[in-house]
């Protein structure tokens, strides 16, 4: 009797292996996206940044596209700025790989391209009494990198603040709604504790650096030596420059680190945090097929056995936040640190500078 049951517990073992390889392979192959039938422009025309392959930025082509109709409860937008985060070539290159399960496993499913925008509204569909033509606004969106946009009214876009330029408001969305969410709800941050922001001159480093200030903490900013300066001058109260310090070793001990880099070990994370303090880690090492997933499970195993909280942390795209950011930005309390300005057609040079991890703050991209 034990001996059918081996046999029957091999062979159902062996089938479900077959079943999963065959689902693998089917959904493989039959993966693909709209660039394998392509369809002609019906409507009206803009230009758009669209990927079919996942692949190095040449992937990225400036194409012809249909121009969105805003739908119900939807508002079409003019974009007039456009800006670029680690995200976007994350989702270029299909890496890592295991996200290819919910992107696309042998095609990106979005060929579309872009996140963050700034523009003009221009037309709204049934039922939007929030905007009107004519209002300027910024906000979060799939497709950004075009000269059109169609985003729901009560999703991710709050109106632009005057004291921002549309290049300054697009740079905003993703990367300083992780700041602010990473510090304040996962980092629990309190006036007056001690942050230490490590890369501190990137994107989200250079908000997470205003943004701490103006809940009332002290800041200490981690970068390189040639952005100490810019990272004092946007109100760091201390900056460690890592080619000279490392401040995994020093004796100043914080209730909040913000990990945008992911370049130490946690056990020496966990020594510079003081007691009951909070590990955020928002960036991590590159890697084509799990990272930083293993760091990230790392920390979340470590959190539940020390008395720190330490813990992987993804942003979500709020309208409030994005208000509440608005107004930081209008109060003087938040300036947008732009680094390089890039056009529409120039957006591959543009993700290859980015990947190339030295831009100080945020890359944008200018659509005329």
């Amino acid at each position: 009797m034990s001996v059918r049951i081996r046999r029957l517990a091999a062979w159902t073992a062996g089938a479900l292996a077959l079943a999963v390889v065959a689902a693998a392979l089917v959904a493989w192959f039959g993966s693909g996206n709209a660039c394998d039938h392509p369809a002609a422009v019906r409507g009206d025309a803009m230009r758009a940044i669209v990927h079919c392959d996942y692949g190095p930025p040449e992937v990225l082509k400036l194409e012809t596209v249909e121009k969105p109709v805003p739908g119900d409860g939807e508002i079409l937008v003019r974009v007039r700025a456009a800006s670029l985060n680690p995200l976007d070539w994350h989702l270029m290159r299909g890496e890592p790989y295991v996200g290819r399960t919910t992107m696309g496993l042998r095609k990106p499913k979005s060929t579309r391209f872009g996140v963050d925008f700034a523009g003009t509204v221009v037309a709204v569909g049934s039922n939007v009494t929030a905007f009107g033509p004519g209002d300027e606004v910024f906000g979060a969106k799939t497709g950004a990198l075009a000269e059109f946009v169609a985003v729901r009214a009560d999703r991710a876009v709050v109106r632009k603040p005057a004291s921002l330029t549309f290049e300054q408001a697009a740079a905003i969305p993703v990367a300083a709604v992780t700041a602010l969410q990473g510090l304040r709800d996962e980092g629990k941050l309190k006036p007056g504790q001690k942050v230490l922001v490590n890369g501190a001159s990137g994107g989200v480093g250079t908000f997470a650096v205003q943004i701490a200030k103006a809940l009332g903490a002290r800041v200490t900013g981690v970068c390189s030596g040639r952005n100490a300066e810019l990272v004092r001058s946007i109100g760091a109260d201390r900056v460690i420059d890592y080619t000279r310090e490392d401040f995994t070793k020093g004796e100043e001990r914080y209730d909040v680190v913000l990990d945008n880099v992911g370049n130490h070990a946690l056990s020496d994370l966990r020594r510079v945090l003081a007691p009951g303090g909070r590990y955020v880690m928002v960036g991590g090492p590159k890697g084509r097929w799990l990272d930083p997933m293993p760091r990230a499970i790392g920390a979340a195993l470590l959190s539940r056995v020390v008395r720190q909280h330490m813990g992987f942390f993804l942003a979500r795209l709020d309208p409030a936040d994005l208000s509440f950011l608005g107004e930081l930005a209008s109060a003087g309390k938040l300036t947008p640190v732009v680094d390089r300005r890039y056009t529409l057609g120039d957006v591959p040079e543009a993700v290859r500078y980015l990947e190339a991890g030295h831009a100080r703050g945020k890359v944008v991209v200018a659509v005329e």
